[in-house]
């Protein structure tokens, strides 16, 4: 089961511009969501890690867009999970991806409505 859950947030610095026109101030793989914060960001889990969630961190976002969070273990695909961005100074969502012990390699990709690939993320589970 995928849970997904949007904050408009306001007060952040810019970071690299993105070809959609906002920016990616962060994408991190985590182990929980706290007070609207990823928690346990890591690039390695254990393969005990039952659970991870990619956390994205939008700004300068132009219009309401959709996104759509991809994930690969190894080169084959796993899961979509499509998400709203609202236009304004910065954003924060997430998705979350049960890992059932499958262990090697990880990639999240995260695209806009077009298919275009905004930002990934690259993660291991050992």
């Amino acid at each position: 089961m995928t849970v997904w859950i949007t904050f408009p947030v306001f007060g952040q610095e810019k970071a690299k511009a993105e070809k959609t026109g906002l920016t990616v101030a962060r994408l991190v793989i985590g182990t929980g969501v706290e007070n609207k914060e990823p928690a346990g960001v890591a690039e390695t889990f254990p393969a005990t890690t039952e659970k991870v969630y990619c956390f994205l961190e939008a700004t300068d976002i132009p219009e309401d867009v959709e996104i759509t969070f991809i994930w690969f273990h190894g080169e084959k695909e796993m899961l979509k999970s499509a998400l709203p961005l609202k236009m304004g100074p910065r954003w924060r969502t997430y998705a979350d991806k049960n890992l059932y012990g499958l262990t090697g390699d990880w990639k999240v990709e995260v695209r806009d409505a077009n298919g275009n690939l905004i930002k990934d993320v690259k993660f291991k589970v050992e």
